[in-house]
């Protein structure tokens, strides 16, 4: 018997803050049509197609962070969607402030958790996952809290079309170790060539450098 009382081991630290008047306009003027709330133990089917209004191939953006990067991704490929989740509020308004202003239909954007919204995809669905600076989680005792873990790849890979791309970034060593040791034991993945230009450079990745810390990318494809 499963207890349904049981809370999911959070992959984040729950991140609020001030919106500025101009996220918050875009909050309101925007989240209506292109916001997605996402509600723990939410398992309805999610409809991409329905979601964009269009039929087209799907990226999933994990932790878009201020939304930047994500923005410019959408922006430069306009013929795939990005559904980009986030926990931080005043992230979630600056994408929505700037998918306006560029008028980047291609986006839309969840509030919650990630693998919560997973699992209402179906498998197979998406063309990508960008998993970009994820929380490194660096003490071991919360090791158990770190997104990329056999349980959550597996998860991932299945929601990717065959030869669909996970794309894993980090500017922590031990987590790329870690993430490298995961994703190359996953039998539905082959590792690709690292190919860090591909993506625009996160506010995340600007201040590990500025750190002195490597920046590790990591791309594998569904078998």
């Amino acid at each position: 018997m499963t207890d349904t009382n049981i809370r999911p081991i959070r992959t984040f630290h729950p991140r609020r803050g001030r919106m500025s008047s101009r996220h918050a306009d875009a909050h309101a003027a925007l989240w209506p049509q292109w916001g997605l709330e996402v509600t723990d133990g939410d398992r309805s089917a999610l409809d991409l197609t329905a979601l964009f209004g269009r039929a087209a191939p799907a990226v999933l953006e994990i932790g878009f962070g201020m939304g930047d990067a994500t923005a410019a991704m959408a922006a430069a490929d306009p013929d795939r969607d990005f559904l980009a989740v986030e926990v931080h509020t005043p992230g979630i308004g600056n994408l929505l402030a700037i998918a306006g202003e560029q008028g980047l239909t291609n986006i839309r954007v969840a509030h919650g958790d990630a693998m919560e919204l997973v699992h209402r995809i179906a498998p197979g669905a998406l063309d990508a996952v960008h998993v970009f600076f994820p929380d490194p989680w660096p003490k071991a005792r919360h090791h158990k809290r770190r997104l990329i873990q056999p349980g959550n790849v597996a998860l991932l890979r299945e929601r990717l079309r065959p030869g669909g791309v996970l794309h894993c970034a980090t500017d922590w060593p031990a987590y790329a170790e870690a993430m490298t040791e995961t994703l190359d034991a996953d039998q539905g993945l082959r590792r690709l060539p690292a190919t860090p230009h591909a993506r625009p450079e996160t506010k995340f990745e600007r201040r590990g450098a500025a750190a002195g810390r490597p920046i590790t990318d990591l791309r594998y494809a569904r078998r």
